[in-house]
């Protein structure tokens, strides 16, 4: 791949940053309002939008609660965040399985901030943003080696196909 190509995906990625905990609304958002908020944080991954019948069918399979008339909270809607970025990987019982793991190890905002900052260093890091990326050290919790594992593997299937796409767009040039 030449090199300005993928200056140009590193810089698509530049500045990626997803709301932390405190900062996704606390007002409650309904199911149309709570998918455009999703998508649109994620709209440079690509494949991670979420649509309203998404989040219904999360709701129906109890991998969120359900709304409370019809709105989505904050623990709900970073709940959905999390399932946007790992549906792509992970089938409907293992995102159950990594909501128990959560729920019985770290409170939703501590897990959530530590995903949303660990999620953001890798994709700079693989799309050559950044030189470094912290890796995870001997004594990480077998739960923090479970999540940069999963956020690896999202990251490296987001990289392989903005590459390809790169390389389709420039085929067609």
């Amino acid at each position: 791949m030449k090199q300005e190509t993928k200056k140009m995906l590193g810089a698509s990625f530049q500045g990626f940053r997803m709301p932390r905990y405190s900062e996704i609304p606390n007002v409650g958002l309904y199911l149309e309002q709570a998918a455009k908020y999703i998508s649109g944080y994620l709209a440079p991954l690509g494949d991670c939008a979420m649509t309203s019948s998404m989040i219904s069918n999360y709701v129906k399979r109890g991998l969120i609660a359900s709304p409370v008339k019809k709105q989505y909270t904050r623990d709900q809607i970073a709940y959905l965040f999390f399932i946007a970025v790992g549906k792509n990987i992970l089938s409907l019982d293992g995102l159950s399985n990594f909501f128990r793991v959560q729920q019985h190890s770290y409170s939703l905002e501590v897990a959530y901030d530590y995903f949303c900052d660990q999620f953001e260093a890798t994709l700079q890091f693989t799309f050559e943003n950044t030189d470094t990326i912290e890796d995870i050290n001997d004594n990480a919790s077998d739960e923090k080696r479970l999540l940069f594992t999963c956020i690896a593997a999202v990251v490296s299937k987001v990289y392989v196909e903005k590459c390809l796409e790169a390389i389709a767009a420039g085929e067609t040039e």
